[in-house]
């Protein structure tokens, strides 16, 4: 069974780009070092044939993947979500009740998660946490030292 993940139009455009450039970049390097040991000679002794061959395999499984990933993606259309509830594209502001410090995220999909740019992704503990949230309520998360609290001050679209 195929899940099917949700993606802004940007994000599923950059995981466009990343499948096209292994199709017509990557893969076409990979056959031409199969073929660069190929010519070395005795195939049944040749370490750098293998290893071409390995890396072929992974490369190919690597685009399956991304394949499918692609196939059952689905395009988030902002306007019609819930501004009052924390969701997938909510930009969320909390406080941590015990050390009182504030931060601020956007929850997207795993795939497009980037803690440098404030994006978490809804899998992850946090995430889990906030999701379905509305401003004043005390998100829980488990964490593996124990659980932290944080107050939804804020839920926004960006």
């Amino acid at each position: 069974m195929s899940k099917i993940s949700y993606y802004t139009e940007e994000g599923l455009k950059k995981l466009k780009e990343e499948l096209d450039h292994l199709r017509d970049v990557e893969r076409p390097k990979a056959s031409q070092a199969i073929a660069e040991a190929r010519d070395k000679g005795d195939l049944s002794e040749n370490a750098e044939y293998d290893a071409a061959k390995e890396a072929q395999g992974l490369l190919e499984m690597k685009i399956a993947k991304m394949e499918e990933i692609v196939a059952n993606a689905r395009i988030i259309d902002e306007s019609q979500l819930d501004t009052s509830k924390a969701l997938v594209l909510s930009t969320v502001k909390i406080r941590n009740q015990a050390n009182k410090m504030e931060m601020k995220y956007t929850l997207v999909a795993e795939s497009e998660a980037d803690l440098k740019a404030g994006k978490i992704s809804v899998t992850s503990p946090i995430g889990k946490g906030l999701l379905g949230k509305s401003v004043g309520d005390i998100a829980e998360v488990q964490v593996p030292n124990g659980t932290l609290k944080f107050e939804i001050l804020e839920i926004t679209r960006e």
